[in-house]
């Protein structure tokens, strides 16, 4: 590919008119093109279910005595400080089930493998929130208010937010094929086809210091490499543990501090973070995301996270020890159907902490039982 090539712009990247896409917020109904599965047993179950990491906001507790309806001689051992605490006790081997609130780190992965020669199987058993607090709130990005971009690509956000990388990390492999060249940065609004004023104007960016969901971000769009755009601004999530106790007061490097006081006045500014930090922030907009190139931009929503039709929804899990080719132990498969049923997915509904799965999604993670 030349130097000088530049991305160009996608058919729904500049708002026309009054056509600029607007931030859904949808409310979220209990109806899918497929009805969820209703939980049957296979077979009837007994022993101890040992649970180890994050208690999914009190879902698990539901699923558990759910569960114990249809098989009373099942009980549950939980220990549930921490997301952090799921996969070292699955490599420890002191439980059966870990469920986590957030994909696995590059040393957990490793860490797993080293021991047990495979990676640890991974259901989904949930989706992050849209703008519930806290719970695994997937990446929105805003722009100043004055800004004509109506939606970029996750191509284009990699061009913007990223730099040259050499490779990428999948799993703890660190793969040649997700890197990129200097070629694809986007710098400038011009290379995303604005005109007139915003043609020459630097983009400035700003978004998340190193969590969880900057991890996410760097794995959904960065190719799961850590080059960024040189001027990249990093704040931490306002009211969290992270910020510093000198900046406790003001939490000036907090991002609804950034959002009111930077991106606001900023017209050229372009942001990464999460609903409820950007709830009532005046002066800046949501726009939407397609998932490849050519592909129809989705504005984030509940019921587009719902649907998992917005490209950058997270997603809750169960992680479990299941050497390849061996089967599931019954009362695991059992408790994880259930999970992955109606009746599951109606208690994750009800607590209204996570999103339930869309009923292909469901499908998809049953097969991984079999």
């Amino acid at each position: 590919m030349p130097m000088n090539h530049r991305p160009k712009p996608g058919p729904a990247t500049i708002a026309a008119g009054a056509g600029a896409l607007a931030l859904g917020l949808c409310s979220f109904a209990w109806a899918t093109p497929t009805p969820l599965p209703q939980y049957t047993p296979e077979a009837k179950v007994s022993g101890v279910i040992r649970n180890h990491g994050f208690g999914l906001g009190g879902v698990l507790k539901e699923w558990e005595q759910a569960f114990q309806k249809h098989h009373p001689g099942v009980t549950f051992e939980d220990k549930l400080p921490t997301s952090d605490a799921a996969i070292p006790a699955l490599v420890t081997g002191v439980t059966d089930l870990a469920p986590d609130g957030g994909e696995a780190t590059l040393t957990e992965n490793l860490a797993f493998f080293e021991v047990y020669g495979y990676p640890p199987t991974e259901i989904t058993v949930a989706s992050g929130a849209f703008d519930v607090d806290g719970k695994s709130n997937g990446p929105v990005i805003f722009v100043h208010k004055d800004n004509p971009i109506a939606s970029l690509s996750l191509k284009q956000l990699d061009g913007i937010f990223g730099a040259a990388r050499s490779a990428g990390m999948r799993g703890f492999k660190w793969t040649p094929s997700d890197g990129r060249g200097a070629e694809l940065d986007i710098r400038t609004w011009g290379q995303l086809g604005l005109k007139g004023e915003w043609a020459d104007k630097p983009i400035q960016t700003y978004g998340h210091a190193p969590s969880g969901t900057t991890r996410f971000f760097q794995w959904k769009v960065l190719g799961n490499g850590d080059k960024w755009n040189p001027n990249y601004r990093e704040y931490v999530e306002t009211g969290s543990k992270m910020i510093a106790d000198e900046d406790r007061t003001e939490q000036r490097l907090g991002l609804q501090s950034m959002l009111r006081k930077e991106l606001s006045h900023d017209r050229y500014g372009i942001a990464w973070t999460v609903m409820p930090q950007a709830k009532g922030v005046a002066g800046v907009k949501a726009i939407a995301l397609s998932p490849s190139e050519g592909a129809a931009p989705v504005a984030p929503s509940k019921e587009s996270f719902q649907e998992r039709r917005y490209p950058l929804v997270r997603s809750i899990y169960i992680f479990l020890n299941r050497k390849p080719g061996t089967p599931l132990e019954p009362r695991l498969r059992e408790f994880l159907r259930f999970v992955l049923s109606r009746e599951g997915q109606q208690i994750v509904e009800r607590n209204g902490s996570y999103l339930p799965l869309p009923a292909e999604m469901v499908q998809q993670q049953r097969q991984k039982l079999d």
